[in-house]
């Protein structure tokens, strides 16, 4: 049964019932942070909040509950992920991950090895890639993958999910030669002689990807349940899942069902599984832990593969970026969107992109200005804003949904593309925040690992995981502890209209809990790097324990 509901419902907040293995517990032995303060037992009965205070009273408030000792562990209210790909996450899992690839000599070998050990795969799909640390200092082409592989077509996704690189027999199968023309809002990058090099850029990468077959529906459940357990077992008691198509919003509902789904997961759907959405707003299934909440677009490409659309040139090569989906097609379904109540994630990078956003939002509501503050529509990624667009944010209402490690990863090739001036407004966290804006934290997993240890060490330290950080790389726009967790757990819950339930641990509220083996608020940067996710609980129940 499907269950809609109007705009104004769903901000006043959705009871869920506790899922029938919930228990009650009694959770103590270490540091709970409830939001802004810290607390010395949490009581959770019938999958809430009962009582958060000292000890003894926490006790009396759960009689006979299940005693969960941190052993020194911090507690939080549970970390939600404002931006994932959750499919794609379980995915990861089951191909040739490339993350991590020194060069391009060792992502041949990966390639070589797997081609190897998998001899039944007609065409050999991968994803994780991203040159900015490789020694060769240039995009991977198809003659470094014909070398692994020759006679199998061969597609390698860039990290970002922005460009990929195919082989000669991946070209050949997808018919792409000299002439054929890039699509719009796409490139086919060639070589000196003019023909097609393999790399693909944004829209161009539909002429290969039209040729992968499809992950088979068992596959595809295998996919989005390996990505929900990845998840829990990491400490993320949800997720904002993005450019989700039907078939994973029922395989979502039917891990719910069943009661084998451990985090909630609000979905904003593919541009070309908007329809229900755009026409009947947002719902929810009746475990309450699967939403639609709206819809999710492209506005421009990644800054990486230089498709990130700017102002201006890029500092360190030719042309302004790639605007992905035209502006009357984004002007329709913002139309569409206003009237049923869905709410809009829209992917802007440059800072062409993000003002390009920034306008059809204004101009949707350009009626009714104070109803665009209620409807919370989202920028995805803000990442590079002109000084006098940041400020828009707050006064309109528009939620910055942004990703931390974005910045940690971009250190080594974003000052490059963009030149210092148009850098001071690149992962501009704290000066958001300070103009009034609500920021939501996520990861864009599977572009980045997904760990919440990861995000909230990148906000609260932006340096890269060996505590590096380049000359003048906006160390202030750093943020505090506090507002690194409030953008892990506030932030990502206001973002999906559920800040009446979740985001705090305070008595009536859902009981989702994250537990992480150091305190967030206190450890040095360096050992949350390596700390590890210790029990995750969603509304009472306890869905991964650390073995």
């Amino acid at each position: 049964m499907r269950t809609a509901f109007g705009l104004l419902a769903l901000t006043a907040g959705l009871a869920l019932a506790a899922p029938a293995s919930a228990q009650d517990l009694l959770i103590h032995g270490g540091p709970i942070y409830t939001g802004s303060t810290k607390v010395e037992a949490l009581a959770v009965r019938d999958g809430k909040v009962a009582f958060a205070g000292p000890l003894a009273q926490a006790r009396a408030a759960a009689p006979g509950a299940r005693d969960v000792d941190l052993k020194g562990a911090a507690a939080y209210p549970g970390f939600v992920d404002a931006h994932a790909h959750l499919a794609g996450i379980g995915l990861r899992e089951m191909t040739l991950s490339l993350e991590g690839t020194a060069s391009i000599e060792a992502l041949v070998d990966r390639l070589k090895a797997w081609a190897a050990a998998n001899p039944g795969t007609d065409v050999i799909s991968g994803r994780g890639w991203i040159e900015t640390h490789w020694p060769e200092k240039r995009f991977p082409t198809r003659a470094d993958l014909d070398r692994a592989v020759p006679d199998r077509p061969v597609v390698l996704t860039r990290a970002d999910g922005h460009a990929l690189v195919a082989n000669s027999a991946m070209l050949a199968l997808a018919g792409i030669t000299a002439q054929t023309a890039a699509p719009a809002g796409g490139q086919i990058l060639k070589d000196a002689q003019g023909e097609p090099d393999g790399m693909l850029i944004d829209n161009a990468m539909a002429l290969v990807r039209a040729k992968v077959p499809p992950p088979s529906p068992a596959a595809q459940a295998e996919a989005v349940r390996r990505g929900a357990q990845v998840y829990a077992s990491r400490g993320w008691t949800g997720l904002h899942d993005m450019s989700v198509s039907t078939d994973e919003v029922a395989i979502q509902q039917s891990l719910a069902a069943r009661g084998e789904l451990p985090v909630r997961i609000d979905n904003y759907m593919s541009q070309g599984a908007s329809e229900a959405v755009l026409r009947d707003g947002p719902s929810q299934d009746p475990t309450g832990l699967v939403r639609v909440r709206g819809v999710k677009l492209f506005m421009d490409g990644a800054l990486g593969s230089r498709g990130a659309a700017l102002l201006a040139p890029y500092s360190d090569a030719e042309g302004t970026g790639l605007i992905v989906t035209p502006r009357e097609t984004i002007d329709a379904i913002l139309v569409k969107a206003r009237r049923s109540g869905a709410q809009m994630a829209v992917h802007a990078i440059g800072d062409r992109g993000n003002r390009v956003i920034l306008d059809a939002y204004q101009q949707a509501f350009a009626d009714d200005p104070a109803a665009l503050k209620a409807a919370r529509w989202r920028v995805e990624h803000a990442q590079v804003l002109a000084p006098e667009d940041l400020p828009r944010f707050a006064g309109m209402g528009v939620v910055a949904s942004m990703q931390p490690s974005h910045a940690i990863g971009d250190l080594y090739f974003a000052p490059a593309r963009l030149g210092p001036e148009r850098l001071k407004g690149a992962y501009a966290w704290e000066s958001l925040l300070k103009s009034g804006a609500v920021v939501a934290g996520g990861s864009d997993a599977p572009v980045e690992k997904g760990d919440p240890l990861v995000e909230f060490y990148a906000a609260a330290y932006r340096h890269d995981l060996k505590g590096f950080a380049g000359p003048d790389w906006g160390l202030d726009e750093t943020v505090t502890r506090a507002q690194a967790l409030d953008m892990l757990t506030r932030g990502s819950a206001y973002a999906g209209f559920r800040e009446n339930d979740l985001g705090q641990l305070a008595v009536g509220r859902d009981a989702d809990v994250s537990v992480f083996s150091v305190d967030l608020m206190t450890a040095p940067f360096a050992d949350i790097a390596q700390a590890h996710a210790v029990m995750t609980i969603v509304a009472g129940k306890v869905v991964y324990e650390a073995p």
